[in-house]
């Protein structure tokens, strides 16, 4: 399969590459600063761009299966300015799967169904804006012709990788405080081969 992957040398992503390539699929990665990625590997890819630049997204789409985005808000609006470019450029090459980590503010509040948990008290964050950066790509995954999943881990810290976790569509498991980062990219790189969770949120935690 040939997978591109965003994102691919942050935490999340670089894991997910690290997942992909030891099954021997071919990754691509779109990278502005390719000295960053310190692998070589037959199966790999790399190109040098810029998810802000619409020519350098679709570059990378060509021949392209499926799409993994493990970018983060980065601070600013990363996700809400790519994104578009991302789902014009699959549609125009007839990609249809998308899979994006998002965040569990994003999912449904237990306490106020009718608000996503940013949105609502069951959040403890002061800071809601990247949740409201997150909340605007899932608007536009919503809008668009793609086969979406959005993977929303909520407090995620590096650790060991547990091997069990909980997962639920549009919610946060039950009492779900964190989920390590290894975790969350074995559950993320599964969903290439799965259609459980087509056009679906889904919270993660232990």
């Amino acid at each position: 399969m040939n997978i591109l992957i965003l994102g691919g040398t942050g935490r999340v992503g670089s894991q997910i590459v690290t997942l992909a390539l030891q099954d021997k699929h071919h990754v691509t990665i779109l990278v502005r600063t390719p000295e960053k990625i310190q692998r070589t590997d037959d199966h790999l890819t790399i190109i040098q761009g810029n998810v802000f630049n619409k020519e350098d997204i679709v570059r990378s789409m060509q021949e392209i299966d499926v799409v993994i985005s493990a970018l983060s808000t980065d601070g600013g609006t990363t996700l809400t300015e790519s994104m578009p470019y991302i789902i014009e450029a699959m549609e125009n090459e007839g990609i249809k799967r998308i899979i994006t980590i998002g965040t569990a503010g994003i999912l449904q509040s237990r306490t106020s169904p009718d608000l996503l948990r940013y949105q609502s008290s069951e959040s403890k964050r002061k800071l809601t804006r990247a949740a409201e950066e997150h909340h605007k790509v899932y608007e536009l995954l919503k809008q668009s012709t793609l086969d979406w999943t959005i993977v929303c881990p909520t407090y995620l810290p590096d650790g060991e990788p547990l091997g069990e976790y909980r997962v639920e569509r549009d919610f946060l498991p039950e009492n779900g405080v964190k989920i390590h980062v290894p975790d969350t990219a074995e559950f993320t790189y599964r969903q290439i081969t799965s259609n459980n969770f087509i056009k679906s949120r889904v919270g993660i935690a232990y």
